[in-house]
Order: C-alpha cells, then structure tokens, then sequence
C-alpha cells in the first residue's frame, strides 16, 4: 500500500513532468506560475544568453548562486535541478577547472536540462536521475549544495538534509533559496496536494528549518525572509488551486496571508 510519502512524491514528479513537457512543447510553464516572487524574472540580465528553455522552466523563488558565492574550481550539487538554470549559472561560475551535478527526480525534467545544456555546450555538468533523500553521490564529494525552492516539495526533509551534509565536504556551505511559513497554517490546508507541489503546504516554519539543519548536523545557521506573500498572492494561489467544498476560500486567504515567505537558507557542514 502507498504511504503519504509515495503519494506525495508521486504528485511532484507528475505536476513538474507536466511543466517540463510543457515547455518541451510550447517554451511556456504556466501551469505552475505562482506569480511575484517565482520564476526568471528573479535572475535579472544575467539569465540573457541561457537557453530560453531553462529560462522558462525556471519555477524558483530566489537565486541561490549569488548567495553561494561560488569560486572556481568547485564543484556543486543542484538539489531538483528542473530545467537546469541554476546549474547552468553555476558552471560559468566554477569554470572549466570546477563541476556541477544537477539532480532531479522527474526523467521530463532531466530530458529538457540535458537539452539545455547542449544548446549551452556546457560540459562542466552532469545530470543526475535520483532523489534527494538518496542522492547519489560519495560522502564528502560536494563543496556547495544549492536548491531552489524544491526542498519544500520533499516528503522526508530530515533524510534530505542528512543526506546533504553527508556528500558536502568538511565546512562545505548549505546555500538555498525555499519557501518556508512564518506562522502556522492549519493541518487541513497542509494536507492538500495542490498546495503541497505548489510549494505552500510542505513548507517548514523557519524555526523548523533551523532545528532541523542543526540536527542534521549542519552550523552556523541562517534563515532569512527575502518577500513575504500577501494577499493579492495568496488569491492567485486559491484561484488556482480546486479547494474542498469543506474548506472555505475567505477563511483560508486570511489564515495564508502573510504566512508564507520566499527566504534565503544558509549553513556549513
């Protein structure tokens, strides 16, 4: 039988293999467009002479390769690398001398970044089929650890981030960008599908991001609040989103208002 944590892992692959078949297809994800605060428009000029695939498959909130500061020579894992923006960035940033492995749990998702990447003639990376509770890649193999609002989306983050301090090397950073809940939202809301995989009802609250960084063994923790979404968001999410007849539309836009933040998450090994 099917624990929660197939179901869940199961919706993700199926809503992001869609987006990857949709930009396959059109060069366009609306279907998984969540408004201010998402996508490419948060990469400004520098995302310019990408491939426009892995700038439409973009579905991020924040762009962790600036808050890595990543120096060449290193080598650095994607966590759900999608499209590949992020590891494509990454690659210029570490150079030929440097390495950078997208992973990603959705074969869709790997199919257009590898498409991506040979549109980039980029060969300072490798996409890597697997999960980020097993990533496969030897203990202390990895310098940074990036990810953009994908953890969220994990149905076991304690085996997610244990796994990430173990292939990160001695004082390797932890640098993401995610979402994460401010205050508390109701166990009902948290237990529908349509907010898990869009990256709402998954998040942690950032004091749980923190404890749960500290006993993976991760230090000097930081979890910072780039944009808080209001209401104007929180109705773009609703209208999209098929509520329960149970679960009241009005109740739940002030319950969501200001709960949910777009934030910067940064430790070391």
């Amino acid at each position: 039988m099917a624990t929660r944590e197939d179901s869940i892992r199961q919706a993700v692959r199926e809503r992001y293999a869609t987006a990857a078949l949709a930009v396959a297809q059109t060069g366009c994800c609306a279907d998984v467009e969540a408004g201010r605060g998402f996508g490419a428009a948060l990469y400004g000029d520098e995302v310019g002479d990408l491939p426009a695939d892995a700038v439409s498959a973009s579905l991020g909130c924040g762009n962790p390769t600036l808050l890595a500061s990543l120096e060449p020579g290193q080598v650095v894992l994607d966590l759900g690398s999608g499209g590949g923006i992020d590891v494509l960035l990454s690659a210029r940033r570490v150079g030929p001398t440097g390495m950078v492995y997208g992973l990603d749990m959705t074969p869709e998702m790997l199919d257009l970044a590898r498409r991506n990447q040979a549109e980039a003639g980029v060969s300072n990376v490798e996409f890597l089929l697997g999960s980020m509770e097993a990533i496969p890649l030897p203990n202390d193999s990895v310098d940074v650890i990036i990810s953009n609002c994908v953890i969220n989306l994990a149905a076991d983050k304690d085996l997610v981030l244990r796994e990430a301090n173990r292939v990160l090397r001695s004082g390797g950073l932890f640098a993401v960008s995610d979402v994460v809940l401010l205050r508390p939202i109701s166990s009902r809301l948290q237990g529908l599908m349509a907010l898990w995989t869009g990256c709402i009802a998954g998040a942690l609250l950032d004091a749980d991001y923190e404890d749960k960084l500290r006993a993976a063994g991760f230090r000097d923790i930081e979890v910072v609040p780039t944009l808080v979404h209001g209401r104007d968001t929180v109705e773009r999410w609703l209208e999209s989103t098929q509520l329960p007849d149970d679960i009241d539309a009005a109740t739940t836009l002030v319950e969501m208002d200001g709960a949910v933040a777009n934030a910067f998450i940064r430790a070391k090994s």
